[in-house]
């Protein structure tokens, strides 16, 4: 019923005479980042643990799927019982070992699945699917897992650890039209650094942005911080690297 209830208001509210003059003009590729930011609240909630937020926001990743069917549906291609019954089927076939016959299950089990679709796909390569909206860092270790499902891969970790060395080097001798290729390798190795870890690199970053964001709001607070030198905001650094560690 809920959901009906949304469907009808996002019908409504996309009514060229009668709706409302923003919702009813919007396209896919102008409502696309507005879903990608409303996943990344989302997660925001979550890392936060305020569940009163998770509520709200987990509506408003809910309202892109229903925004996005419901502009579907006017153009003919599908609607959103279409968008329900595919993720159902999907779940029940990616599942044998609980609605089907299968013995075992897992995630094992899922990625054979997966795979096993991929190749009745038009493009045949491991590579197919890996979206390209993803952030690069997670789309960078979902192209590096694909790619070592195929036995590409270094046999042990300190290959990846070479490969960082060696971007290094190609950055510190790189003309500067070069530069951004160069640092892009750079964080493509350290993904991979990152992938034999077993450690997600977004999830990573994600945390130190999180911790740099912290400390620096705490330093910044010190009376006359605007008019010091580098080497007393390092001092302040420094120190607030300390609390945090004891705290």
């Amino acid at each position: 019923m809920g959901l009906d209830r949304l469907d009808n208001i996002m019908k409504r509210l996309r009514d060229r005479e009668t709706g409302c003059e923003w919702d009813s003009v919007q396209t896919f590729e102008t409502i696309a980042p507005y879903t990608i930011e409303e996943a990344y609240e989302v997660a925001d909630a979550i890392q936060r643990g305020d569940m009163d937020a998770l509520v709200d926001e987990l509506g408003d990743l809910q309202l892109q799927v229903v925004f996005h069917a419901r502009m579907a549906e006017e153009a003919g291609h599908f609607t959103l019982q279409d968008v329900l019954t595919r993720i159902s089927d999907k779940l029940e076939r990616r599942h044998p070992h609980i609605f089907g016959e299968a013995e075992e299950g897992g995630h094992h089990l899922w990625e054979v699945i997966k795979a096993e679709e991929r190749s009745k796909l038009d493009d045949k390569s491991a590579l197919a699917g890996v979206a390209l909206a993803l952030p690069a860092l997670e789309r960078a270790m979902k192209l590096q897992k694909r790619a070592a499902r195929t036995g590409f891969d270094w046999p042990d970790i300190d290959g990846p650890k070479a490969k960082i060395r060696e971007e290094l080097d190609e950055i510190a001798s790189a003309p500067p039209e070069e530069l951004e290729e160069e640092v892009g390798d750079l964080l493509f190795a350290v993904v991979n650094f990152a992938r034999f870890l077993k450690i997600e690199p977004e999830e990573a970053l994600r945390k130190a942005n999180r911790k740099f964001e912290t400390r620096f709001r705490k330093i910044e607070q010190a009376p006359g911080f605007a008019e010091m030198d580098l080497d007393q905001m390092e001092e302040l650094w420094v120190a607030a690297k300390k609390a945090s560690v004891e705290a």
